[in-house]
C-alpha cells in the first residue's frame, strides 16, 4: 500500500506554500486549502498514524513540505546474467515477481520461490525494481518556477542506478551511479522529463567484494558464521517523492559548540539553481517553543551564491545556554531559512544540543567534567526502526550512558532518539575486508558520506575509523595503510573537532614519533576467568603494550604509556558465546558481569563497552531480547555504580516521546 502523507506544523505554510500533491481521482473543489499538506491523507487512520510520528521519514533534519512515500509493492527481478543494462531493461521489461520496498534483496529472493537462487547469492547479485507513480496535481496558486520535485532514497545499494521514464537520473552530487548503502541520496526531477504517469526503474548491484565497506556482512575474505553475518543489501530504507525549492538548504546541518564562549558553529549546505543574492537566517528556540514565540537568538547572513552546491559555516551566540548531557539532554530547535531577493523562503529545521567532549590525561571529559563511559556494543543487524527504538530504551535501562553502534549504518532517526534519551553514541565506519588503495578510497568516501549526515547530533561523541584491523590487515607492516589512517584522523580533528576519534579500535593503534594517532587507547579483552581478567586489566593500566590484547596495542614508532591518554576496554564479556566462554545461565552471567565491572572501576580506566546488547545470528550473547526489547538481566546492571540505579525509575518510551 502506498502511504501518502505529511502532517507537520500548520504554521509552516506561511513560510512555504507547498505543492498540493493530490491523487488525480480527488475532486479539487473539496480540498481544505488551509491544510499545509493537503492531498496526502488516504484515510483517517493513516492520517492519525502520521500525526503520531513526529518524523515519519528516515532522516534527522526536517523539511516541512509535501511528500509521498513510494514504499510498498514494486515489480522485481533478479538479473542473473547481468544482461539488464545491455538489453535495456530500463526501457521496458516483463517482470515476473513483486517485492515490498523497503526490504533486502535477500528477503526478496527468498520470497521468489521459483528463482534458481532463491536461497541467496554467493558472488554477485543484480536486482531490478520498477513501479509507476502519478504526477502530483499542482496548486494553481503556487509559483511553480520556484519549486521542483525531488526523489530521495533513505539508503540503497551498494551500487544503485535510477531511471525515470527510461532516462538515467543523476544524483545532486553528480553521480550516474551511486555507491554506498548506509546514507541517503537524492535526485532532482526535471519538469520536462515528467509525465502524467511516470515509470521509476532501479538497478541495484552488490558483490562479495572485500574492497567495499561491508561491516560484519560476509565477503570473499570473511565467510558467514561466528561473528560474520549474512549480507543485507538493496532497498533497505524508504524512498519518497517530495516538493523542494529550487533554491534551498540541503537536509544536513553540522553543529560545533565550544561551551566556554557560548558560541555555536553551524555548517549548512546551500543548493541553488538561480545565482543571486540571498539571506541565510538562523533562529534558535527552546525545543518545544511555539512557532510564534520570540527566538532565543537570531541572525541574518547575506550570501552571494553561484549556481550549484556550497557549504557555509556561520556562528551564532547563545548566551546562558543549557548544556546537553546524559543526565540532562537539553535540546534546542534550529530554524534555518534561505531567503531570496524577493523574500521567498526555503526552510529546514533541526534539533541540536551544546556539549563538549574531550580526552585529557586519563579521563574523558564531557562539558569539562570527567565522565566514566558505561557502554554496550550494539549490532542492529536486520532490526527494523521500531525494534532499534526498543533496543535503545533497553540499553538505557541497563544503566548504559554509551552505545557503540558497531560498524553498521542505522536509521538516522535513531540518532535523534539518542539525543532525546541522553545516550552517548560511538559510531563506526562499516569496514572493508581487505587493505588496498581501492578499499581505502571506498572507506574514505563512506566516512565522508556518513559524517555529513550525522554531525548534527550531540549524542555522537566518538568515531572509529577501523576495528581490529578489518580492512587494514597490514597496518603493522604497510606505511601506506598507516599514512591513510593518520590522514583521516587529522582530517576529523580539524574538520570535525566535536568528536573523539579512534584510529583502529581494539589493538594496533598508530604511534607517530611517540604520539598516538587516536584520542583513546582502546583494548578488546575477552576472558571468562576472573583472575585472568584482573591480570589483563593490571597489564593494561601498567602500560604493557604487548601481551595484553590479542595483538600489540600500538604499532609504528615506540609509544610509552604514562596515563597521557584515556584507557577504554572497548570490548569485553560476550558471556554465552562459545568463542568467548563464560556462563550462559542468566543469573550466573549477571554475577559474572558485576564482578568484572567491579574490577574495571577499581582501576584508572575511563570506560568500558560490554559485548553485547542483542543476539545476532550465531552470536547468542545478548542481554536484550531482539524482538521485544525485554532484559534478561536486572536493570542497571551495566551502570558503574549499580547500587545508585536501584529504585530510580528509568524513562519509558511514552515519557520521552
Amino acid at each position: 500500500m502506498e502511504v501518502l502523507g505529511g502532517k507537520f506544523r500548520n504554521s509552516y505554510k506561511k513560510y512555504h506554500p507547498s505543492f498540493v500533491l493530490a491523487p488525480p481521482t480527488l475532486n479539487p473543489a473539496r480540498m481544505d486549502l488551509d491544510h499545509s499538506n493537503y492531498g496526502f491523507s488516504v484515510s483517517k487512520e493513516e492520517d492519525r498514524l502520521t500525526e503520531d510520528l513526529a518524523n515519519p521519514l528516515p532522516r534527522a533534519v526536517l523539511r516541512f513540505n509535501s511528500y509521498s512515500l513510494l514504499d510498498g509493492e514494486w515489480r522485481f527481478a533478479i538479473d542473473e546474467a547481468d544482461a539488464g543494462l545491455p538489453d535495456g531493461w530500463y526501457l521496458g521489461y516483463d517482470y515476473k515477481h513483486t517485492a515490498q520496498w523497503p526490504g533486502s534483496i535477500e528477503e526478496h529472493m527468498a520470497q521468489a520461490k521459483d528463482q534458481p537462487h532463491s536461497a541467496g547469492w554467493h558472488d554477485k547479485v543484480v536486482a531490478w525494481y520498477e513501479r509507476e507513480f502519478t504526477l502530483p496535481e499542482l496548486d494553481e496558486s503556487i509559483e511553480h518556477s520556484r519549486t521542483m520535485l525531488q526523489l530521495t532514497f533513505g539508503a540503497c545499494g551498494y551500487e544503485t542506478r535510477v531511471w525515470l521514464n527510461g532516462r538515467l537520473l543523476r544524483t545532486i552530487e553528480g553521480e550516474d551511479v551511486h555507491y554506498g548503502e548506509y546514507t541517503s541520496f537524492s535526485y532532482e526531477l526535471r519538469q520536462e522529463n515528467l509525465h502524467l504517469v511516470n515509470r521509476l526503474t532501479v538497478r541495484i548491484a552488490d558483490a562479495m567484494d572485500a574492497e567495499t565497506p561491508r561491516g560484519k556482512q560476509e565477503s570473499h575474505v570473511y565467510k558467514r558464521g561466528g561473528i560474520w553475518y549474512q549480507t543485507y543489501t538493496g532497498a533497505v530504507r524508504s524512498v519518497w517523492l517530495e516538493v523542494v525549492e529550487r533554491n534551498r538548504l540541503r537536509s544536513r546541518v553540522g553543529v560545533v559548540s565550544i561551551v566556554e564562549d557560548q558560541l555555536v558553529r553551524f555548517n549548512l549546505t546551500t543548493r541553488v539553481h538561480d545565482p543571486g543574492c540571498y539571506t541565510l537566517r538562523l533562529k534558535v528556540y527552546e525545543r518545544d517553543a511555539a512557532d510564534d514565540s520570540t527566538p532565543l537568538a537570531t541572525s541574518d547572513f547575506p550570501l552571494r551564491l553561484e549556481a550549484g552546491q556550497k557549504s557555509q559555516r556561520v556562528v551564532l551566540e547563545l548566551p546562558g545556554a543549557a548544556l546537553w548531557a546524559p543526565g540532562s539532554p537539553h535540546l534546542y530547535r534550529l530554524v534555518a531559512q534561505l531567503i531570496d531577493a524577493e523574500q521567498y523562503t526555503a526552510q529546514i529545521e533541526s534539533y541540536f544540543g551544546l556539549r563538549k567532549i574531550e580526552a585529557r590525561g586519563r579521563y574523558v571529559y564531557l562539558n569539562n567534567q570527567p565522565v566514566y563511559l558505561d557502554g554496550i556494543l550494539y549490532q542492529p543487524g536486520t532490526a527494523t526502526y521500531e525494534e532499534m527504538r526498543r533496543h535503545m530504551y533497553a540499553m538505557k535501562e541497563l544503566g548504559c550512558n554509551l552505545v557503540r553502534v558497531h560498524i553498521a549504518g542505522v536509521d538516522p532517526r535513531i540518532y535523534n532518539l539518542a539525543d532525546e534519551l541522553g545516550l552517548l553514541l560511538w559510531v563506526e565506519v562499516p569496514s572493508p575486508h581487505s587493505s588496498t588503495p581501492r578499499s581505502r578510497e571506498n572507506h574514505q568516501a563512506e566516512l565522508l558520506r556518513m559524517v555529513a549526515l550525522i554531525e548534527t547530533h550531540p549524542s555522537v561523541v566518538i568515531w572509529s575509523l577501523y576495528n581490529e584491523d578489518w580492512g587494514a590487515q597490514d597496518i603493522a607492516t604497510n606505511p601506506e595503510t598507516r599514512d591513510y589512517i593518520v590522514e583521516m584522523y587529522h582530517y576529523m580533528q580539524i574538520a570535525h573537532p566535536q568528536f573523539l576519534v579512534v584510529d583502529n579500535d581494539g589493538w594496533h593503534h598508530i604511534s607517530h614519533t611517540g604520539r598516538l594517532k587516536s584520542d583513546l587507547l582502546t583494548a578488546h579483552l575477552y576472558t571468562p576467568d576472573l583472575d585472568r581478567w584482573r591480570e589483563l586489566l593490571d597489564r593494561l593500566v601498567g602500560g604493557e603494550m604487548e601481551g595484553t590484547a590479542a595483538f600489540p596495542l600500538v604499532v609504528g614508532d615506540p609509544f610509552f604509556y604514562r596515563r597521557q591518554v584515556p584507557l577504554i576496554v572497548s570490548e569485553w564479556g560476550g558471556f554465552g558465546f562459545p568463542d568467548y566462554g563464560g556462563p550462559k545461565d542468566a543469573n550466573e552471567r549477571t554475577e559474572r558481569i558485576r564482578d568484572f565491572k567491579r574490577e574495571l572501576r577499581a582501576r584508572p580506566i575511563a570506560g568500558d563497552v560490554y559485548t553485547q546488547a542483542t543476539n545476532i545470528e550465531e552470536e547468542r550473547n545478548g542481554l536484550i531480547d531482539q524482538a521485544t526489547g525485554a532484559l534478561s538481566v536486572p536493570s542497571g546492571l551495566l551502570a558503574s555504580r549499580a547500587e545508585e540505579q536501584q529504585g530510580q525509575p528509568q524513562p519509558t518510551e511514552k515519557q520521552v516521546s
